[in-house]
């Protein structure tokens, strides 16, 4: 996918980088690859080679230097910030961040000890992934989440994983990957009572967290409330 804006209708705002995985399946609306997910400009810059299986089932294992080259041609092009479609590359956090001059978020789990400061003693924040086997300490360590931090994945539902991850067809059945988020949502709580509030990991879950917060009533954060945190101080409100 080519770097491009948002649409002329978008409200004026800083410019968000956003790195591509390499992937082809439909990026629904809410999807953090969807221009029409955004309220303010974006630029795409697509890393070559970085599928969804590499990243997630395989670590990312090699593709560092893709992604600084990519994080750096998008600040060329005037991007303000820089964030990833993918919640695993959490690894690449401090690489990132070290290598642009500008505020790099590359997934929603560095919300969790955010989200945790907020809750009453005896709570926790869980977290629904992609892949629970996959998202290793070093992930979480990446993003300063606790080990022992309740997870659950959707590698064993009918659709989000195989569509996402394997990519096994193009076309994505929204309502049976909503039914796999839910399912792990619930399955998380029930497992964990003390969970107080969930971080979807997934950049492909925004989608969904509405409908997981109506099913578990407990507050529900993700990539799009991480981005909208992050591009609102790049433009704070004027009340002037």
């Amino acid at each position: 996918m080519p770097s491009h804006p948002l649409s002329p209708a978008a409200s004026p705002g800083a410019t968000l980088g956003i790195l591509m995985l390499d992937t082809r399946f439909a990026r629904i609306p809410g999807d953090m690859g969807n221009p029409a997910t955004w309220p303010f400009p974006v630029l795409y810059r697509v890393v070559k080679g970085a599928s969804a299986e590499k990243v997630v089932v395989g670590g990312a294992r090699g593709l560092l230097p893709d992604f600084i080259a990519a994080a750096k041609q998008l600040v060329a092009e005037g991007a303000e910030a820089i964030t990833t479609t993918c919640g695993f590359l959490s690894l690449f956090q401090s690489e990132l961040a070290a290598a642009v001059s500008v505020p790099v978020a590359t997934s929603a789990l560095i919300q969790v000890p955010w989200v945790r400061a907020t809750l009453p003693p005896g709570r926790r924040v869980g977290v629904v992934t992609v892949s629970k086997a996959g998202l290793s300490p070093a992930h979480l360590q990446a993003a300063g989440v606790a080990l022992d931090t309740p997870i659950t994945g959707v590698e064993n539902g009918r659709e989000f994983y195989r569509v996402i991850i394997r990519e096994e067809k193009d076309e994505l059945d929204v309502a049976l990957a909503r039914d796999d988020v839910l399912a792990a949502g619930r399955e998380l709580v029930a497992r964990h009572p003390e969970v107080g509030a969930v971080v979807l990991e997934c950049a492909n879950m925004p989608p969904y967290a509405a409908a997981l917060r109506a099913a578990i009533g407990l507050p529900v954060y993700d990539v799009y409330t991480l981005i909208s945190w992050l591009h609102a101080g790049l433009r704070p409100r004027s009340f002037g």
